[in-house]
């Protein structure tokens, strides 16, 4: 067993597993105080309205140019973890790294990437520029060998279809891998569905989800979300994770060279996933920084 805090943080139960396995997905109870909440909505906006840093770093691959995005449309950046410490300590907050190692039955739990999501509301039904298309995680993943990997999904308020909260096809990693189905940034819910239901059972149901829960989906699980329809903005924040088993795979058919270019110039097939970029969420690791 690695060295670490390995106390559990929360009591997970094999019933909350068993929906695990059986849904693709699993809500979980509160796990983020409220002024810990209004704290990283703050921290949201500072990055994804005002490119604000607390460190020297860029996410990747930014910096983004907001001025160029439709009011409307969803802005994303991935791993804030490296430019503000509020989201960092959150995304490698233990509860998250615990819940995922007991999803994925591992002993250890690494973070693969984080992304921070605000989604303006939307000019009504018919505005889909803050739609997310149906997507599979893991099919964006390829270079990834294992698709035992689990994301949690971070609500910063109460969010449901209202305001265009995320939703899940029920059962769908069950199905296995749909290799072209790195579709996030796609906008036409109906055509997706028309192509990867493909005469399945499509059980399109929403993540109820209040402020400081999160929602924990297995990386072959379809979702997606519509637009926002409240006045106010949607934030969440999102945890990606990965077994420690999780090695280069070279033959993957998706952002293999983005994953290649983190690990380094000695990057081969079977090359762990492992070091300062993608630091151990389960058992805490003590003495990786949280504050520089």
């Amino acid at each position: 067993m690695p060295t670490g805090t390995t106390t559990p943080p929360i009591e997970i139960t094999d019933a909350d597993i068993a929906e695990y396995h059986e849904r693709g997905y699993w809500v979980s109870p509160k796990l983020f105080s409220d002024e810990r909440l209004a704290t990283l909505r703050n921290e949201l906006e500072r990055v994804l309205l005002r490119n604000e840093r607390d460190t020297d770093n860029w996410s990747w691959i930014a910096p983004h140019d907001w001025s160029q995005y439709p009011p409307t449309q969803v802005r994303q950046v991935t791993n804030a973890w490296w430019v503000n410490f509020a989201i960092r300590k959150a995304v490698l907050d233990p509860v998250i790294g615990y819940i995922g190692s007991r999803l994925m039955d591992t002993s250890e739990v690494r973070l693969w990437h984080d992304q921070v999501i605000y989604k303006p509301p939307s000019e009504g039904d018919a505005d889909k520029a803050g739609n997310v298309g149906w997507h599979q995680d893991y099919a964006h993943w390829q270079c990834c060998s294992t698709t035992n990997m689990c994301t949690a999904w971070v609500a910063l308020q109460d969010t449901d279809l209202g305001n265009g909260g995320m939703r899940t096809i029920v059962g769908s990693y069950k199905w296995g891998v749909a290799e072209d189905a790195y579709t996030f940034g796609e906008k036409d819910l109906d055509a997706l569905r028309e192509k990867y239901s493909k005469g399945r059972a499509w059980r399109d149901e929403p993540c109820i989800i209040k402020a400081g829960h999160a929602s924990f989906h297995h990386a072959l699980t379809f979702h997606g979300s519509g637009p926002n329809l409240s006045d106010e903005p949607r934030l969440n924040f999102i945890v990606h994770m990965m077994p420690r088993d999780c090695v280069l795979r070279t033959s993957g058919t998706a952002r293999h060279h983005l994953c290649a270019t983190l690990l380094g110039p000695w990057a081969k097939e079977g090359t762990p996933f492992a070091g300062p970029l993608f630091p151990r969420l389960w058992p805490v690791d003590e003495s990786f920084p949280l504050d520089r």
